[in-house]
């Protein structure tokens, strides 16, 4: 459909969207950052209509993925899995995920920090846990590492523990400290840290502190 743009209109319903007219027909509708480059009297070739076409597509998913974005911190890998669900090329996606990694809107290391940090503050889980969760997400495994070294894993297991501690003070010896154990073991920790932590909490039941 090449030939001249006889009028650039913004949409009423959507002020953001511009609706493009070449030859007196509706062409296209492009976000209007993009249509702010057009202007009308100018002619489009039919390639030049698609990349239109491409550019809109790949500035409407851009926003769309901030307000995915704007939910919490997001992984590389999560955001290129959203961009191909929504069917974008490769070149967009590389695009969309360039421009957030240079608006700083997307860094795994960041984004590594953030789910370790959260999850000891309101999750705790144990080392193999939290590697596993962000093996998923598409971190690096340097990145992982760089993550988790800060952790303390014994305090760590002890806030895990605390309250299940108090649901199981009516037990005997060896139940608590296997259903503790148990416990900790599915959120990730260590046989070792586990161990101690039912350690911990036995002894601190038994002296009644």
């Amino acid at each position: 459909m090449a030939g001249k743009i006889t009028a650039l209109k913004y949409q009423k319903k959507n002020p953001d969207r511009a609706s493009v007219f070449i030859e007196g027909r509706f062409a296209l509708g492009v976000p209007a950052i993009v249509a702010a480059s057009l202007r009308r009297g100018q002619f489009l070739s039919d390639a030049e209509i698609e990349s239109l076409r491409e550019q809109g597509s790949t500035e409407t998913a851009y926003n769309q993925t901030l307000n995915y974005l704007s939910y919490r911190p997001r992984s590389r890998a999560e955001t290129v899995a959203y961009l191909e669900k929504r069917g974008l090329s490769e070149n967009q996606i590389e695009a969309v995920v360039s421009r957030l990694q240079r608006a700083n809107l997307l860094d795994d290391e960041a984004f590594a920090q953030y789910w370790v940090e959260n999850r000891e503050r309101f999750r705790p889980r144990g080392t193999r846990a939290l590697r596993y969760e962000l093996r998923t997400k598409g971190i690096a495994e340097a990145l992982i590492d760089e993550a988790l070294a800060s952790i303390d894993m014994s305090a760590s297991a002890h806030r895990a523990a605390s309250r299940k501690a108090e649901q199981l003070n009516h037990l005997d010896e060896p139940t608590f400290r296997r259903k503790l154990i148990e416990y900790l073991a599915r959120r990730g920790f260590d046989y070792g840290v586990a161990r101690e932590t039912a350690d911990h909490y036995w002894e601190a039941l038994d002296s009644g502190s």
